[in-house]
């Protein structure tokens, strides 16, 4: 079993920056990929980033030189570094993580979610 435990959210004024992270603990071996996602008011969740174990990158098409996700795994922590930030970045932020529980088999677990607010 995987936990998440997220940091970082806040209040911003648009043109700054925030950086989350999330720390995991369990059983981590078997972490294959984590993520942030995030969804705002009357919208679906959807991908914000994301990096597998072997340190490939993905990233929404809104967010791209903008928002640099990272990992440290001596902390087991993923991290998201959110710079130029925009009224429409304004979400609960979740960070994903996907463990491999078989043979081409995956489970996803989530973080409690944090706010991030960005006025105008």
């Amino acid at each position: 079993q995987v936990q998440l435990v997220e940091s970082g959210g806040g209040l911003v004024q648009a043109g700054g920056s925030l950086r989350l992270s999330c720390a995991a603990s369990g059983s981590i071996l078997s972490i294959i990929a984590m993520g942030w996602y995030r969804q705002a008011p009357g919208k679906q969740r959807e991908l914000v980033a994301a990096i597998t174990l072997g340190g490939s990158t993905n990233y929404a098409d809104s967010v791209k030189g903008r928002f640099t996700i990272s990992r440290a795994n001596a902390k087991n922590t993923v991290y998201l570094q959110m710079n130029s930030l925009k009224p429409e970045d304004t979400a609960v932020y979740y960070c994903n993580n996907r463990v491999a529980i078989g043979v081409d088999l995956v489970r996803d677990f989530w973080g409690q979610g944090t706010q991030v607010t960005v006025s105008s």
